[in-house]
């Protein structure tokens, strides 16, 4: 299929979830997310969006919200049925025509061609325009993208899953070896100019701020209440430290949320559910690069790996 320049992706809770959030990033883009917070009177949401388009791209929630409200799903206040979509948006503007954004019309498509079976991954929905490694400037950078991972844990029937669209100002680091799998190039394009050890030899940074942001969800079908989701978004975001270097910057919104579905009957350790929703996500993160493939002006990893 032809490359678009920038998408959304929406998970949608045909039952309502419980959710929390944890905004790290200092640059953030994002809607709802007052609602999330314990003390709020709002308990469940009904669909969670990841778009690009910087902060016009939060224009794609309003069409998820006219597909639930469509559906009969939301917040009911006497015959009228609000629907709760929070939404986090990543700065990908400096792909393609920056007059691409997702729009109301994506966000609803978005819900239509929603599934309960395997999600695509790389430069697809909110991962379309993704990119990473970019405190030196675009020009060093090369293309990030959708990653998704999950994990059953133990004997039980819990699971936990992740997804996240990884547009990082820093590199993506193989956490096993070391090296980088994504991130700012050397001057010919061919090597990695290694971010940190740049920085700790006194670099400059030259990117611009608030231009980046990794954005994911983790989902479990534990029962949390939103405090306890929240937590749980807190301590998923060190998989975005495990993974990215530097992370949760000047120039990232660094955004994540945590969903619960509440159907299994399992005991609930949250320690345990947060520890493996950072596992997850860190494995989500590495498939976001390492699923991408290029486009112009920004190489992939695979492509690098060739060459």
């Amino acid at each position: 299929t032809a490359w678009r320049a920038r998408g959304c992706t929406v998970v949608l809770f045909d039952r309502g979830a419980v959710a929390g959030v944890d905004v790290r990033g200092s640059a953030p883009g994002t809607r709802e997310t007052d609602l999330l917070n314990p003390i709020n009177t709002v308990e469940q949401v009904n669909g969670i969006l990841l778009t690009g388009g910087s902060a016009f791209g939060l224009d794609a929630a309003t069409g998820v919200m006219r597909y639930l409200e469509a559906h009969g799903q939301g917040f009911h206040i006497g015959s009228i049925v609000v629907p709760i979509v929070p939404a986090a948006v990543l700065y990908d503007l400096s792909v393609g025509d920056p007059k691409i954004r997702p729009d109301a019309e994506a966000g609803y498509t978005a819900c239509e061609n929603a599934t309960s079976g395997t999600v695509p991954e790389g430069n697809v929905g909110a991962g379309a325009g993704a990119t990473v490694g970019k405190v030196f400037g675009f020009r060093y950078g090369m293309k990030g993208g959708l990653g998704t991972a999950s994990v059953k844990v133990g004997n039980s029937d819990l699971i936990v899953g992740a997804m996240v669209a990884v547009n990082a100002v820093g590199d993506v680091i193989d956490r096993k070896t070391g090296k980088i799998l994504a991130g700012a190039r050397t001057p010919d394009g061919q090597g990695y100019l290694d971010t940190m050890a740049q920085l700790m030899a006194g670099a400059t940074i030259t990117t611009r701020a608030g231009a980046n942001s990794t954005i994911g969800i983790v989902a479990t079908n534990a029962k949390l209440n939103k405090t306890q989701a929240t937590k749980v978004a807190q301590m998923a975001q060190d998989g975005f430290a495990r993974m990215i270097n530097p992370s949760h910057s000047m120039m990232d919104g660094d955004t994540i949320f945590a969903v619960s579905t509440g159907t299994s009957a399992a005991a609930v350790d949250l320690t345990t559910i947060g520890a493996i929703a950072a596992e997850v996500m860190a494995h989500a993160v590495s498939r976001g690069v390492l699923m991408a493939t290029s486009i112009p002006n920004y190489p992939a990893h695979r492509d690098m790996v060739k060459s």
